[in-house]
């Protein structure tokens, strides 16, 4: 076994401890983590721990990088950025989905640069070796006698749809538990039906945030008090044990009870699965899935809780169907709603910094400024996107202050302790400790 970090993929350089992390060190920080605490400074920004992160964690696992409605025509593609890896995301031709390496098979130039677009070929730009949509060579110029093109087509990616939401694994051997999940989660989903969604609106923020800690304020509302416009529809008590809920936020849990009731007479009645399925720890693919009420009109996460599109997703027929959430470790949550989807990704750039996409999806034939406004649409999640960024970003220069040492979770942040154990497990499967 190595004894650096660096020699586990990692490529790390002087860094806050002072000293290059050795693999002893960071399995030293592992075991000697409190349960239920948070965790030590290093984890948050130290580079070695970073490039471990990138090499153990989004280098081995399923994580998320779009939706379907992102490539809609043959030719459609994105590019996906993370650490050393940069992946292509396509529709071919045939309407499928694709994931190559972004990779010249020549001499090794980059293919595409944009963060999204669309492309007949796939043209190199430095010699023009030229790939279909299915990653085949199609030409490539003055290569010699004996030069066989079949032996460079592209490198591919494993990529999974799971009603339309797309996620990639860069191992060679990805975890096998995606197909458990999948089958877990689809019948969750599938009445939203997101592949006949479009993206009526994208927004990316670069937040002054290890990733992780951008990952652990999305799992849980012990502050939410600090997101007046989330407040509108989402219940101030998610996470929250009845005997933890304080009198501040009394009426609103017993608003909640009163809610849940009515929204499971009409889940049972429309035959939508809403019971929670919590897999998030002991697994490569950790998840949680459950449908739950919104609050006031409890028709969509809009400031007024009201519907923001006219033209409703699937087969539904009335608006109040509550918040159909999807978890997935280790960068993504979702929002399913009876008018619009919203899709959220967390992706490393430094390891102070990472990049959160929020997609907002409608019904592809919704008219926008007819069935919907932009504005009224995206308003409540721009708004809490700004507010958590502000969180994290105080949280990171916190987390890099000589005064910083861990401190123990409240019961209310539970889904913060099930990412903080997803992580560290498969750190701990990554460096065999």
């Amino acid at each position: 076994m190595p004894d650096s970090v660096a020699d586990l993929g990692t490529a790390g350089t002087a860094h806050l401890t002072g000293h290059r992390l050795t693999r002893q060190d960071v399995v030293d920080l592992i075991r000697r983590r409190r349960p239920g605490w948070s965790l030590e400074s290093p984890f948050y920004n130290d580079e070695d721990l970073y490039r471990l992160d990138v090499e153990a964690i989004f280098g081995r696992h399923w994580f998320f990088v779009g939706s379907e409605p992102e490539i809609p025509e043959p030719g459609d593609y994105v590019t996906v950025e993370v650490g050393r890896w940069s992946v292509i995301v396509l529709r071919d031709d045939d309407g499928g989905v694709r994931a190559f390496h972004n990779v010249c098979r020549h001499r090794g130039s980059r293919l595409l640069s944009d963060k999204g677009g669309t492309v007949g070929n796939l043209v190199c730009p430095y010699h023009h070796w030229t790939y279909d949509t299915t990653g085949r060579l199609l030409f490539a110029e003055s290569t010699g006698e004996g030069f066989d093109p079949s032996c460079f087509s592209l490198k591919q990616v494993h990529l999974r749809s799971i009603s339309g939401l797309l996620f990639i694994c860069l191992a060679p051997d990805p975890p096998e538990d995606i197909a458990e999940m999948a089958a877990t989660v689809e019948p969750y989903l599938a009445p939203h039906a997101l592949r006949d969604t479009k993206v009526a609106h994208q927004i990316d923020i670069t937040e002054q945030g290890n990733w992780k800690l951008v990952m652990e304020n999305n799992r849980e509302c012990y502050h939410c008090g600090g997101h007046p416009e989330l407040g509108a529809s989402l219940f101030p008590t998610i996470g929250y044990r009845p005997e933890d809920i304080g009198p501040s936020r009394r009426a609103a849990y017993e608003r909640f009870l009163k809610i849940d009731a009515e929204m499971t007479e009409i889940w049972e009645r429309e035959g939508l699965p809403y019971r929670q399925v919590d897999r998030l720890i002991d697994r490569p693919t950790g998840f949680l899935v459950e449908r739950t009420p919104l609050d006031k009109a409890g028709e969509s996460m809009t400031r007024d809780a009201k519907a923001a599109c006219k033209r409703l997703l699937g087969d539904f027929a009335q608006p109040r169907l509550g918040r159909q959430g999807l978890h997935m470790q280790p960068n993504n949550w979702n929002h399913l709603l009876g008018d619009h989807v919203v899709t959220f990704s967390v992706l490393p750039l430094t390891p102070t910094t990472s990049r959160l996409r929020t997609t907002w999806l409608v019904h592809k034939d919704a008219v926008e400024g007819v069935d919907y406004d932009v504005e009224n649409l995206v308003s409540v999640w721009r708004a809490t996107n700004a507010q958590d960024a502000a969180f994290v970003a105080e949280a990171q220069i916190g987390a890099a202050s000589p005064a910083y040492e861990p401190g123990p979770y409240s019961p209310t942040e539970s889904w913060v302790e099930n990412f903080v154990t997803w992580y560290l497990q498969r750190l701990s499967a990554h460096l065999g400790a």
